[in-house]
């Protein structure tokens, strides 16, 4: 088989796993959060097994506990957080309604000086626009909490993520001897070396990105709440938790605690500006002193390309494809440093390939 019918061959496998992922995308997150917690925790249960505990007993004490500690965490903060979330649910209409009308007389100033037209002229369509604002606004918050409990739902998510983790625990060995076997016996060794780069590359960034996730859950939820925010703690936590996908959890959480914040403070313009500083504070920090210690060169990967997989990853396979584009983007980024590399060594790009 030459080269063309090689490349030939891979490109067709992997478009058939790619369209499979996009058709199975509403079924994918449990899956996919269970082979993360199984990839996190296989390092401890190689170190039990070594101990004289057998895979199935260590997998199983491992899972157990981890659900154990996720449920009394969930039993210890949740209340709180439903309150919260409960509140803010309630409380964003009005907040809305108040901005814009906030906004309004300068909207309608700026308007006018542009087309000569009366102030008072634009009170009905401003009002209109303000209000199909304000409906649109709370439509597709309901939308999206709607479509949020159909995608993750919390009884799959709990029955069915412990089980993809646990069965990986206690049969990895056995799959990769199982897919080593399948490799073409001439290509093995450069194969098994790309995937050990891969290895290296992964663990490095998710061990490190859950590090930079823990620290700024930690310090927005305590700094919003010694300021007073309201909501402080569930909008710290939620930026926190979702930083792994790059500068999603500070947008996130700058819009809505400033937003709360101006509600809330208004016309007290420092403590806005010190809600402000707590998440441009935080960005600073993890961009020059989280991300470079935790994380590190380990995934070697231009930030606009960054970028690029989380906005692709949205589009191909939504919430989903957020939590796997850096991964994913990660591991095409190996494979392709070691293209690169095999091509610069080829008689075709030195320009020795015979006629």
């Amino acid at each position: 088989m030459g080269i063309g019918r090689h490349t030939g061959f891979w490109l067709a496998v992997l478009g058939a796993i790619v369209l499979l992922l996009w058709l199975l995308s509403p079924i994918l997150l449990p899956f996919v959060l269970g082979m993360a917690l199984g990839y996190f925790l296989d390092p401890v249960v190689g170190w039990l097994t070594h101990r004289g505990l057998s895979r199935s007993t260590a997998a199983g004490v491992l899972i157990l506990g981890s659900v154990g500690l996720g449920a009394l965490a969930t039993i210890l903060v949740t209340p709180l957080l439903v309150d919260q979330a409960a509140d803010l649910a309630r409380d964003l209409p009005d907040a809305l309604a108040t901005v814009f009308h906030w906004l309004q007389p300068y909207v309608a100033r700026v308007m006018a000086g542009a087309r000569h037209t009366p102030a008072g002229d634009l009170t009905a369509p401003l009002t209109d626009a303000t209000q199909r604002a304000i409906g649109g606004a709370t439509g597709l918050i309901a939308n999206l909490l709607t479509q949020g409990l159909a995608v993750i739902n919390v009884v799959t998510l709990l029955a069915v993520t412990p089980l993809v983790a646990f069965y990986l625990l206690r049969d990895w060995p056995r799959i990769v001897t199982e897919i080593d076997g399948w490799l073409p016996r001439t290509h093995a060794d450069t194969i098994r070396a790309q995937c050990r780069e891969i290895d290296r590359v992964l663990a490095g960034f998710a061990r490190g990105s859950f590090l930079v996730c823990l620290v700024l859950m930690l310090f927005y939820a305590l700094a919003l709440t010694i300021v007073g925010l309201d909501f402080g703690l569930v909008i710290g936590l939620t930026a926190g938790a979702v930083s792994f996908v790059p500068y999603l959890g500070f947008l996130i959480g700058l819009v809505s605690s400033v937003g709360v914040a101006l509600y809330q403070f208004w016309p007290q313009w420092g403590w806005v500006l010190v809600v402000l500083g707590i998440f441009l504070f935080g960005q600073v920090v993890t961009d020059y002193v989280l991300t470079p210690r935790l994380v590190g060169s380990q995934v070697d990967l231009h930030p606009l390309w960054v970028i690029f997989a989380v906005f692709a990853g949205a589009a191909l396979f939504g919430f989903v494809g957020m939590l796997i584009a850096v991964p994913a983007c990660a591991v095409i980024g190996v494979i392709t440093r070691f293209a690169i590399a095999r091509y610069q060594a080829s008689a075709f790009y030195r320009g020795t390939e015979p006629p």
